[in-house]
């Protein structure tokens, strides 16, 4: 099993709350994908908000740093044509979102898959399950790390893995300060 505790831990404050926006899309160039949800490249705003577009094997992955979630809210225009799986985690909430050719396929909480939503919600169960998810609340316990296995389950759904190796690369940026938080 791919393990993403190194990128969890990335985007976790001195306090261990994590801030984090993934989006793994199948397929296309960085520049495609900030295209695809409007994003010009150029340097981060002054307060660092922005998405940076990652190189990775089989596509790109999008994170963005103190953003409000562009990217997540915005998998459905990655899928065009190709598939888009995109994880969300704040103080708010954490979720996960899968799509094919813009149709939502599964969509839950971290902390909840039982509430699946979607035209086919179950369709990653095997993989759910391989990651050690509480699918169905069977267990008491939340899983261990929720957050690295929901960024796998991304990896799994898209075929597009992001090593550290490619997170060191250099990568293509832009700010997202400019745009429409209910875009």
């Amino acid at each position: 099993m791919t393990t993403y505790e190194w990128l969890y831990d990335e985007f976790t404050d001195g306090l261990g709350e994590p801030w984090l926006h993934a989006g793994f899309v199948h397929g296309l160039h960085p520049e495609d994908a900030m295209q695809r949800i409007g994003i010009t490249p150029g340097p981060l705003d002054g307060a660092g908000s922005g998405v940076t577009a990652y190189a990775a094997h089989g596509g790109t992955v999008l994170l963005e740093r103190c953003g409000e979630g562009i990217v997540y809210r915005n998998a459905h225009l990655l899928s065009e044509g190709t598939a888009a799986a995109a994880v969300r985690v704040t103080l708010k909430g954490a979720d996960f979102i899968y799509y094919v050719k813009d149709q939502l396929i599964t969509t839950s909480s971290l902390f909840s898959y039982r509430f699946r939503e979607g035209s086919d919600p179950d369709r990653l169960r095997s993989d759910l399950q391989e990651l050690g998810m509480n699918l169905d609340d069977e267990r008491p316990e939340f899983p261990e790390h929720p957050v690295a296995s929901a960024l796998a389950l991304a990896e799994r759904a898209t075929g597009v893995h992001l090593s550290p190796a490619h997170y060191a690369d250099p990568a293509l940026t832009g700010s997202t300060g400019y745009m429409d938080r209910y875009r």
